[in-house]
């Protein structure tokens, strides 16, 4: 009974579970920022690509409509 008593003690004061839980959600909001912060970029980096290229096709000589682009 004594070693029972004990074995409960211990994983009562054991906090490795919840430690690790923490762990779990703090890495994973860490994944979905970086995420949006990827596709955030992304998007920008297209746009400014996107009025690079209607820039382009303003000028007489716009390549951007022949190699598929808007």
């Amino acid at each position: 009974m004594k070693k029972l008593m004990t074995m409960a003690r211990q994983f009562r004061d054991d906090e490795n579970g919840a430690a690790m839980v923490e762990y779990s959600i703090l890495i994973g909001i860490i994944a979905v920022a970086s995420i949006m912060i990827v596709i955030a970029i992304g998007a920008w980096v297209s746009g400014r690509f996107s009025e690079l290229c209607i820039g382009l096709d303003a000028h007489p000589t716009g390549t951007c409509a022949a190699a598929g682009g808007s």
